[in-house]
């Protein structure tokens, strides 16, 4: 792919090069892919390896490589092909991930190549699913986390960014839903995701660590401009934890449905597009049945509290069975209160 130059032997770029990330990018083949997208002109690179720093080789540092990462036009981030992590704070802003990592070939080591190889490449396209934001929330949940974190050290403010799994607790609308459908599970896909859910009494736990740490000198050097996963670190299956809370709401023999994707995903962009054109009718707007309802079901989303525990010492304080029967038992009280009152 050329470049244009100017008369002063300048590269012609576009206004506004869009950003890729390049698993293995220090891998034989992705180096010169990383220079074929660099020279191109109309991509940033964000370089991904194992390395916990890139090491430039002979004639990389006075050449192409060498002035995009001085430039900023390329930037390295070391990465783990299996920490999907990792992986989502390497892909976030990128339109594109060339997936170029692979296990060393001279290794004959099953387990290693299957670790790297299939699971590695599965977490590419979990980060990628998730880092593709296709709901306005969440979109701009991550664009002001960007403004948050880039505010640390300015004018002696300290901050840092708190990133909750799925979070369940008194007040909340999964259990109202679920009480809804009573003894029908309706299960999207092949209902074999995983999620990290993370009761809303260590969410704020979190925060209060997070308030702690940030107090202290040392603390605010390692924790400050940092974002940090909290979860009840107890990954386990979406559509079981779903079965969990129908059950303690009563509902012990389930008849489970299950909708394959292929049929739900059609429909759900048949009633957002409905919903565009109706709305001025009166039609209400979709909130679970909705494309970005649909791919959050059904993606793998767990995440590793590592980080949260060294560097600002969480550690969950309600597990998920006791937080559970704690929402079950809020929820009952109240829905019995409004039942009296309604009979009043």
């Amino acid at each position: 792919m050329g470049s244009q130059r100017d008369g002063d032997g300048s590269v012609d770029r576009p206004a506004k090069a869009r950003w890729c990330a390049v698993t293995g990018g220090r891998g034989f083949m992705a180096r010169h892919l990383v220079a074929a997208l660099v020279r191109s002109g109309e991509w940033n690179v964000r370089v991904t390896d194992l390395a916990p720093t890139i090491v430039l080789g002979p004639g990389e540092s006075e050449g192409l490589l060498g002035d995009a990462l001085r430039d900023g036009r390329a930037v390295y981030a070391s990465v783990d092909v299996c920490n999907l992590d990792q992986l989502i704070e390497a892909f976030e802003g990128v339109d594109v991930v060339f997936h170029t990592a692979a296990a060393d070939p001279g290794k004959n080591n099953l387990q290693l190549h299957y670790k790297v190889n299939v699971e590695g490449t599965k977490s590419v396209i979990d980060a990628c699913k998730i880092c593709k934001f296709p709901d306005a929330y969440a979109r701009t949940k991550a664009e002001a986390e960007k403004f948050v974190m880039k505010a640390n050290g300015i004018d002696d403010l300290l901050t840092c960014c708190i990133r909750p799994g799925a979070i369940f607790g008194p007040g909340d609308m999964i259990l109202p839903t679920l009480d809804q459908y009573g003894q029908t599970l309706f299960i999207i896909g092949d209902g074999k995701n995983y999620d990290d859910f993370v009761y809303v009494e260590n969410v704020v736990h979190g925060h209060i660590c997070a308030d702690r740490t940030l107090s202290t000198m040392k603390g605010a050097q390692r924790s400050g401009g940092k974002a940090y996963f909290i979860t009840n670190m107890e990954p386990m299956n979406m559509w079981d934890f779903l079965y969990m809370v129908q059950e303690e709401l009563g509902y012990k023999r389930l008849f489970k449905i299950r909708i394959p994707l292929l049929i739900i995903k059609p429909i759900s962009y048949l009633v957002e597009w409905g919903y565009k054109v109706f709305y001025h009718y009166g039609m209400c707007q979709p909130h679970i049945l909705t494309p970005a309802r649909i791919k959050y079901t059904t993606l793998n989303r767990t995440f590793s509290c590592n980080k949260a525990i060294e560097e600002l010492g969480y550690k969950p304080t309600v597990t998920i069975m006791d937080g559970l029967k704690a929402t079950v038992e809020s929820y009952i009280q109240l829905k019995n209160k409004n039942i009296s009152r309604e009979r009043k």
